[in-house]
């Protein structure tokens, strides 16, 4: 089973006995799409909840509002014909001690971008593991669309 890697502001789409992983998100967001029919599945690891926070605005993995579409255009050139559903993971407070009092936080505003990005898109979130202080990695498996999610704190949890 290999594995592709995602990086930060980056995306891969994939199907077949393989594991797409991002380590490390903090306040960013990972965003998964999988078509079960087909076991095509799409993660992004998205850095802003929207492109006018960003002076290079080139890459559409960066965002959610630019991700989701992409990702699911991809899906489709690649043979989704199924159902796609989404999974998201992230957006995390991380130095929430230094925000000012009543400030909204980079996570929870990467996490509202992404709701509003999947529902844009008619794409059914059915799991989520968001917010807290924790930074965590995610594992997407391919042949059956299980997240594995791993954290220091938290340990690993299931979606």
């Amino acid at each position: 089973m290999s594995e592709y890697k995602v990086k930060v502001a980056d995306h891969a789409v994939a199907s077949g006995d393989h594991v797409i992983v991002t380590i490390g998100l903090g306040s960013c967001v990972a965003i998964m799409l999988y078509d079960a029919r087909e076991r095509i599945g799409a993660l992004a690891h998205v850095l802003l909840p929207s492109a006018a926070m960003s002076r290079d605005q080139s890459n559409r993995a960066k965002f959610p509002g630019t991700a989701v579409p992409m990702m699911l255009a991809e899906m489709r050139a690649a043979g989704s014909r199924g159902q796609i559903t989404a999974k998201i993971v992230g957006g995390a407070s991380m130095f929430a001690s230094l925000l000012p009092s009543g400030g909204i936080n980079m996570g929870e505003r990467n996490v509202a971008a992404t709701r509003d990005a999947l529902t844009i898109a008619n794409v059914p979130l059915i799991a989520v593991d968001t917010g807290g202080d924790h930074g965590r990695s995610v594992y997407l498996h391919l042949n059956d669309g299980r997240v594995i999610v791993k954290s220091l704190k938290k340990g690993e949890l299931v979606l």
